[in-house]
This record gives structure tokens, C-alpha cells and sequence, in this order.
């Protein structure tokens, strides 16, 4: 089985989709592993640790050609496969709500897609959670960068000059990203509280330090382990409890997403009034647009003296480890499924059916067809 991977093309992107490590656990199954020259760059990993792994480098044109499977981070354009072998498999991210014509591109050039971010939440398949493991990193860069943007210090410090207060962080969304920035706020120092529309999470928060804030009444628990979106109701409650903590916070994190949907706002620009001048809130959400009135992605905006922040792709900021455990769920993907007397991977209906977008010309995606 060829398998190519080629340098990512999407603005901003630094991660890749294989590594020196992937490529010898690849190859050991029985694959041909085919890189485009440069492509770990952005990671920091040049094309001779790609071949003293045993993979081929080559100009991109010739790692695609004849491909059985083609990995990337972010799906690359139909338009750079045209080579690859008839009903070539492609697994990617592929964000199929927004980028819809790219799925139908795909279907109408006979390749499979298979979107990893599509990957059920379940037991067998957590070392194949991509989101998880990007998430994972982001909520450390985001308190990272919040702390680095803030003009204080984190923890409390007792000095002959003086006592220095602790900084007060509120992380706004307990899943993954959530849980990681509220044990990275500990770990600097600060003062943390969190809160949720899933009740259940106050024990998560407790056992890292935290303080849960939750309002009376709210719980939102939806579908593979995310949350739902709150009612009428739920969201004046939950705003009249945030505006009360947000007043007193340094620093808030904001993390909630709904797949599918534009990002819950969970932060309004009265809210951020009532923050004090100096005050940092980093919007994880940002590129879905936002949970926070007036973020721009990419860009640090001060509103009523708060500065407002949020990266479009906060795990390319980090992009040796975001690298190495992208790759990594790529790799406990296909050695899942991979048959040998088949020298490829079979997928089986659970996962298969929930991954798989396009085949045979179609799309075949009941999430997209519903």
C-alpha cells in the first residue's frame, strides 16, 4: 500500500500528518511511505529524518502518484490528487459543515474521504480522537498566551516590596481544552474557576484545583460527548451568573463548541465592560465565530480596555507536539483496521460509516445527508 503525505497548503498550517516515528511504525506494517519534499518544515523535522525513516521524499507530484491513501491535516485540494489511485482513500480533517463544496469535489473526483474529526467518541477509538489531542493543546497555548499578553504575574508572590495578588482565571467550557487550560492556570498559579452547562463536570474541575460556577438549572449534555445548545432560558441564567464572576476575573478562557454550528456566544461586550481595563480573554472558538462579541481571529483587539485574542489554529502554534500526536491518532487509525493478509486497512461499520463522507461518487455521510 502506497501512502503519501504532502505538505500542508492551508494558510497558517505548520502541523503534518507523519512523522520519523509514524513512518518506521508504518513501514512496519507493510506500507510505502511517500513525503513531498518540505513537509515537516513547519514542524521542524527536515526531509532526512523522513528518509532515515525509510520514507521516500520526493516532489509532490510524484509522492501522490498512484497513492492508496493519502494523510493529511487539513484536506488538501482535489485539484493536487489527481494522480492518486481510483477510489484513493484521503483521511484529513475536512470541517464537511463549512467547507461543503470540497466534500462534493471529492465525491465527484471518486476518492474516499475520510474525516477524522467525524471519529466517535467511544472507548476503542479515543488514541484516534484527533480533536482531543489538538484540543488537549490548545487549552495550554491559550492560557500561554493570555498569561504572556497579561501585564501581571500568575501566581502570588510574597517580596520585601510587597505582596503581588494571584491572577484570577474563569475557563468557560469544561471538555478538552477546557480541562487542559484550567490545569495549565494551576500549574502558573492562579486563582481558577470554571464552569460549564454540564453539571457533571464539577467534579473535573474540583479534582484540578478549580472552582465550579455553574447557575441553577442548566444541563445540556448532547450527543458523542459534547454539549448541547441551551435553551432561551438556560442562556439568561447562565448570562446573569457569568456577568456576576466575569467582573472579578484577569483572565477568561473561552472553549465551547457545538459541531455543526456557528460557536455559542458566551461572552458579551457588556460583559467585557465590566472586566477591568487590562484584563486578557482568549477565544479558543474564534475561528467558528466566536464565543466572545467582537473577537477577530488572528488578531488582539482591545475592547473597553480588555484585550481580546484568539488564534484561527491555536495547535499550529505548537507545531512539533500537535505534529506527533496527530500523527500518532493517524497511525492507531490505520494499524486498528489493518488486515495483513489485505496488506491495507478494512474498515468496520462503526467507525467506518462514521468517518467515511464520499465513495463511489457519492456522498454518502448521514450527518450530511440529515
Amino acid at each position: 500500500m502506497k501512502i503519501a503525505v504532502l505538505k500542508e497548503s492551508a494558510p497558517g498550517e505548520t502541523r503534518v500528518a507523519a512523522t520519523p516515528e509514524t513512518i518506521k511504525k508504518l513501514s512496519a506494517l507493510g506500507a510505502a511511505l511517500w513525503i513531498e519534499e518540505g513537509a515537516g518544515e513547519g514542524a521542524a523535522i527536515p526531509d532526512a529524518a523522513y528518509a532515515e525513516a525509510g520514507a521516500e521524499v520526493v516532489p509532490a507530484a510524484k509522492a501522490v502518484e498512484s497513492a492508496d491513501l493519502v494523510m493529511g491535516v487539513q484536506a488538501p485540494d482535489v485539484a493536487a490528487l489527481s494522480s492518486v489511485k481510483p477510489g484513493a482513500w484521503v483521511a484529513a480533517t475536512f470541517d464537511p459543515f463549512v467547507q461543503r463544496e470540497r466534500v462534493d469535489a471529492y465525491a465527484k473526483a471518486g476518492l474516499e474521504a475520510l474525516a477524522l474529526e467525524f471519529m466517535p467518541r467511544i472507548t476503542r477509538a479515543q488514541s484516534m480522537d484527533v480533536l482531543s489531542s489538538q484540543s488537549n493543546l490548545a487549552g495550554y497555548k491559550a492560557v500561554l498566551t493570555a498569561a504572556d499578553t497579561y501585564g501581571r504575574a500568575f501566581p502570588m508572590m510574597m517580596t520585601a516590596a510587597g505582596t503581588v495578588s494571584a491572577a484570577k482565571v474563569f475557563v468557560m467550557g469544561v471538555g478538552v481544552a477546557g480541562l487542559q487550560a484550567i490545569a495549565t492556570a494551576k500549574r502558573l498559579g492562579a486563582q481558577v474557576s470554571a464552569t460549564d452547562v454540564r453539571p457533571e463536570t464539577a467534579e473535573q474541575i474540583k479534582s484540578l484545583g478549580g472552582k465550579p460556577i455553574f447557575a441553577e438549572g442548566l444541563e445540556a449534555a448532547g450527543e458523542g460527548g459534547y454539549a448541547a445548545e441551551l435553551t432561551d432560558e438556560q442562556k439568561a441564567a447562565q448570562a446573569e451568573m457569568v456577568s456576576a464572576h466575569i467582573a472579578k476575573q484577569d483572565i477568561v478562557i473561552t472553549t465551547a463548541l457545538i459541531p455543526g454550528r456557528a460557536a455559542p456566544r458566551l461572552v458579551s461586550d457588556a460583559q467585557i465592560a465590566s472586566m477591568k481595563p487590562g484584563s486578557v480573554i482568549y477565544d479558543l472558538a474564534v475561528a467558528q465565530g466566536g464565543n466572545v462579541e467582537g473577537s477577530v481571529a488572528d488578531e488582539l483587539v482591545v475592547i473597553h480596555g480588555v484585550s481580546v485574542m484568539g488564534y484561527s489554529n491555536t495547535p499550529a502554534h505548537l507545531p512539533a507536539d500537535a505534529s506527533a500526536l496527530f500523527s500518532r491518532n493517524l497511525f492507531n487509525f490505520l494499524n486498528a483496521f489493518w488486515d495483513e493478509e489485505a496488506g491495507k486497512p478494512v474498515l468496520d461499520e462503526e467507525i467506518g460509516d462514521a468517518i467515511r463522507l464520499t465513495r463511489g461518487g457519492e456522498v454518502v455521510s448521514a450527518r450530511l445527508k440529515g
